[in-house]
């Protein structure tokens, strides 16, 4: 019986997010599930598009959506050099929501993403990106500590 389908990867295209991706590549293969390697990017502010002409903003938008998707295909190829079904997924916005969001338009059975291990004073000041998914995914979500 397999438990998973479909299998979200969180990643913010960091080394510290390579033991999550590897944990998800395992879970994938020996689940003959589905992987979404999702990474989101902040767009331009409005105080920024503000400041630039006509068309600049969606450029602008454009290509940190290239990067990003230029950032997640070598490990849309990595798993499926492994024998993985898997697809990329840039998507705009604050990670958090954009990662629960996703989750539940694409009805992934699991998330997993990589832990910073932030601690103190930044901790409480940036939150955490995992403790906020967690909170309000529409599944269970696996974090894994960077090495």
């Amino acid at each position: 019986m397999k438990i998973f389908k479909k299998i979200l990867f969180a990643t913010d295209l960091t080394v510290a997010s390579d033991p999550a991706f590897r944990q998800a590549l395992e879970l994938a293969g020996d689940n003959k599930a589905e992987l979404i390697i999702a990474h989101a990017y902040e767009p331009p502010n409005a105080a920024q598009a503000a400041a630039v002409g006509p068309g600049v903003y969606e450029e602008w938008d454009e290509n940190l959506r290239s990067q990003a998707e230029a950032g997640i295909a070598p490990l849309v190829d990595r798993a499926r050099e492994a024998g993985v079904t898997a697809r990329a997924l840039a998507v705009s916005g604050d990670a958090a929501d954009a990662i629960a969001e996703r989750a539940k338009a694409n009805g992934v059975d699991l998330v997993i993403m990589g832990t910073q291990g932030r601690k103190g004073v930044s901790r409480l000041f940036l939150g955490s990106v995992a403790t906020r998914v967690i909170s309000t995914a529409p599944c269970p979500v696996m974090t894994v500590r960077a090495a």
